[in-house]
């Protein structure tokens, strides 16, 4: 995030010294993005970051993404999904992927995370579905709902801590930064009063949580597609205090204000984050066009330079039909895609949409992965027949 934040005990002024209670010295870390060019947080330990005991197996991610599928309208039914496991990491099933991002479906009715987990390649949006809880982190915790997107910077450790029940999650893996919209922020970064959300919408880590018991613990890391699991014989959630502009955060879906107008707007007005190659948008309910001719329903529209993909949360999709809660569409680069026969006509006269969804367009292709095969709806490509 760009606005600076603080939370705990941390010295006046960073590297210089900082003693503990004993008279030792807390471990200050500089965790740093682009080098030393980007957005970065100072943590202060109580013990050295760098005292590993032992190094376990690395244990590789069987992704694979069929480049051969072609060009089509893509289905993919996640509604006939069964739930994909207990475990963070194995529960986590990708669906589609290119060299820039990956979009994972979570589902689990008794999702567990025993250990504590760093994404050392990839920032990450954990879209909330269904399902609540606790994040907590080395930066400390906030409580998540549904409908929040939780991005998490890459290396951050963290630990999810859900309550009970079913937790579906729609994951985006970001091998950039994911940012807030840069049209939508001033030369200091603050978001300006036409952005759809502003900073007091925006959750932070409001408690810190400190373990100080020695012990086994083990950090499983995420890096060239493989997991790699590291043993300490402390926590990594012995921070005392830290501050800076690189965080996990929270930001709910039901924060954002739609733009609206006249006529049908484009779909950038929906935009939510931004990474390299991609963009993340909401689809909220909203009032329709107002002008007195207006189609509510979207415009026919082909993208030369985007994939398109819709994941579908909640409410009635208006322009779609056969499609449910917890589906993908992928609309490619190169065909043109609109509104499902009849639905035009339909729309017009509709004061407001309850529609809920996330949208995601990338400017290189993407593809299924080979798990999400058994899930595609083989009838889509020509679903726009009458």
């Amino acid at each position: 995030m760009p606005f600076y934040n603080r939370l705990g005990q941390i010295p006046p002024k960073r590297h210089t010294q900082f003693r503990q209670a004993d008279g030792s010295l807390y471990y200050e870390e500089l965790v740093s993005s682009y080098g030393f060019s980007g957005i970065y947080s100072n943590l202060y330990h109580t013990f050295a970051p760098t005292r590993v005991t032992s190094m376990g197996a690395v244990t590789p991610l069987n992704y694979s993404f069929d480049k051969g599928y072609g060009l089509k309208q893509t289905h993919i039914k996640t509604s006939i999904m069964e739930p994909t496991g207990s475990d963070f990491i194995d529960a986590k099933m990708p669906m589609l992927g290119n060299q820039d991002v990956i979009l994972y479906m979570l589902l689990s009715d008794n999702l567990s995370m025993p250990y504590y987990f760093k994404n050392a390649e990839a920032d990450e949006v954990l879209f909330i579905h269904e399902g609540s809880g606790i994040l907590e982190s080395q930066m400390g915790s906030f409580q998540y709902r549904p409908g929040d997107y939780v991005v998490i910077p890459r290396t951050v450790i963290y630990r999810i801590k859900p309550d009970s029940g079913r937790s579906r999650f729609m994951i985006t893996e970001s091998f950039s930064p994911v940012e807030t919209v840069s049209r939508y922020r001033n030369d200091m970064g603050q978001l300006l009063e036409h952005s759809p959300y502003c900073e007091r919408d925006i959750r932070t880590p409001d408690t810190i949580v400190l373990e100080l018991e020695k012990g086994s613990y083990t950090v499983r890391i995420k890096k060239d597609n493989a997991i790699h699991d590291y043993g300490y014989e402390h926590s990594p959630f012995d921070v005392v205090g830290w501050d800076g502009c690189l965080y996990p955060y929270a930001l709910s879906i039901h924060d954002f204000e739609p733009i609206t107008g006249r006529i049908h707007q484009p779909p950038p007005v929906h935009q939510t984050f931004q990474g390299r190659n991609f963009v993340i948008c909401s689809f909220v309910p909203r009032l329709f066009d107002y002008h007195p001719l207006s189609i509510p329903a979207p415009y026919n529209h082909s993208n030369i330079d985007s994939d398109e993909v819709l994941y579908y949360v909640d409410g009635n999709f208006m322009s779609r039909r056969g499609i449910d809660v917890g589906s993908f569409t992928l609309h490619p680069g190169g065909l043109p895609h609109g509104p499902h026969p009849g639905t035009v006509e339909a729309s017009i006269g509709k004061k407001e949409t309850l529609e809920l969804a996330v949208m995601i367009d990338t400017f290189k292709p993407l593809y299924p992965s080979v798990q999400a095969e058994k899930f595609l709806d083989s009838n889509y490509p020509f679903s726009w027949i009458s």
